[in-house]
């Protein structure tokens, strides 16, 4: 009898022979440090290459190509490597290459926020956060800001660029001025208010409409001038009526933002107080104003995706609970050995930004990263040294759970030989 054909499979291939990938995993946490999304280093013939992390010459040396191309002619070229810096700059901390490359990564980023637009902008502005946040406060982030700040607060005022590229560059204003020593504190914080005003009231007392867009702009605008009140006098900063008008927004980005800001300033001038031996009221919350957070702790409207609503409510309700009681948030972030706790509402939003900028990349820097560690009052970095003396081995763990065990034994031994006399007598 004739041999039949031999069936074969005619099933899909998998994608790991056609080279596809499905949404699942392009969208996987547990993916590579720099090969997700937006982190690959652009190659000289405008393809991509991921920045491997197997061994640190290699990293480096990816890295350095992700660098010079930032200055190729390709304008998607250069965003996808200002992503690809920004990624390695929060997967690891590299103070020394950064300091050593600062001249050419800050020319970059200066030149992509100049020429570039939208996507460049915003990548070149995130970087320019990291960089600083790679070299720490000192003299070389004096003079990066110094470069960067002008060209930040022309973009982020600059009504012709995509209002993404705008919120960035309020992000890296405040970022940038908080961290360095600079003589453009008070102007920062007046553009950004500039920015974020334009969610205030009417003249007749109507709410603005806005866009989607802009409600994100206006509220990292917010944010950034937040960060910077939190290490301002409170004798410095604006009453609370203004604020109280953002409460009003139709955006819930806009009234977080502006809820988050109320809490500082009242922390602020409570400690202002405290420390004064002052009972100064100028900066206490009025009734309207405590209404209004009240109703937003409470609110069920249906209008409004229910996950707004819960967000919104559990905000609020730490916000008022702060504002009557004096209740501070205690929020415990565990990493490696340590606990960072967050106990009052400054801290909260110094810890929320950073945390925001970083990305995955924050654990690491929590660790690693001498400024974060002295803003964040963290103390000295824990070597791997004292981890290891601190932490016991399993064998030592073994020859103690023994002992007690031992001990144990002897003590329920005599017991039993107690209760055995008893019986018999």
């Amino acid at each position: 009898m004739p041999k039949g054909k031999r069936k074969t499979k005619s099933g899909p291939k998998s994608r790991f022979e056609s080279g596809a990938t499905s949404d699942e995993d392009s969208l996987n946490d547990n993916a590579s440090v720099i090969s997700n999304i937006s982190e690959n280093a652009v190659n000289d013939e405008g393809g991509s290459d991921g920045i491997d992390e197997s061994t640190d010459d290699l990293f480096e040396e990816k890295l350095i190509e992700a660098i010079d191309g930032i200055s190729q002619k390709s304008s998607q070229g250069r965003a996808q490597c200002l992503d690809s810096v920004s990624v390695a700059f929060s997967k690891r901390y590299l103070p020394d290459f950064a300091v050593d490359r600062r001249y050419t990564i800050t020319d970059g980023i200066e030149r992509c926020l100049k020429k570039g637009r939208g996507t460049e902008q915003a990548a070149a502005a995130h970087l320019a956060m990291l960089l600083c946040i790679q070299m720490g406060a000192g003299d070389l982030s004096d003079l990066l800001s110094r470069d960067l700040i002008p060209v930040l607060s022309f973009v982020a005022n600059d009504h012709s660029v995509s209002a993404h590229a705008r919120a960035k560059c309020c992000n890296a204003l405040g970022v940038l001025t908080f961290i360095c020593n600079t003589d453009d504190f008070a102007v920062t914080m007046r553009n950004l208010q500039t920015i974020f005003s334009a969610s205030y009231r009417k003249g007749d007392g109507t709410v603005p409409i806005i866009s989607q867009d802009l409600a994100v702009l206006h509220s990292t605008a917010l944010s950034a001038w937040t960060l910077l009140a939190t290490v301002v006098p409170i004798t410095s900063l604006p009453s609370l009526s203004d604020l109280g008008d953002l409460l009003d927004s139709a955006h819930l980005e806009v009234r977080m933002a502006a809820g988050e800001a109320i809490a500082v300033l009242i922390e602020q001038s409570r400690q202002y107080n405290s420390d004064e031996d002052d009972d100064n009221d100028d900066w206490e919350p009025s009734e309207e104003l405590i209404q209004k957070l009240h109703q937003l702790s409470t609110d069920s409207h249906k209008y409004r995706a229910k996950k707004d609503r819960k967000m919104q409510r559990s905000s609020f309700r730490d916000i008022l609970r702060y504002v009557e009681d004096d209740a501070s948030p205690n929020v415990q972030i565990r990493f490696g050995q340590e606990t960072l706790s967050l106990d009052t509402w400054c801290r909260k939003k110094q810890y929320d930004v950073f945390c925001q900028v970083l990305g995955s990349g924050m654990n690491l820097h929590l660790k690693e990263n001498d400024l974060l560690r002295e803003i964040l009052d963290l103390g000295e970095k824990i070597t791997d040294l004292n981890v290891a003396v601190s932490k016991q081995s399993k064998l030592e763990r073994h020859l103690i759970n023994a002992a007690a065990f031992k001990a144990r034994s002897i003590i329920r031994a005599k017991n039993r030989d107690k209760r055995s006399a008893a019986l018999s007598s």
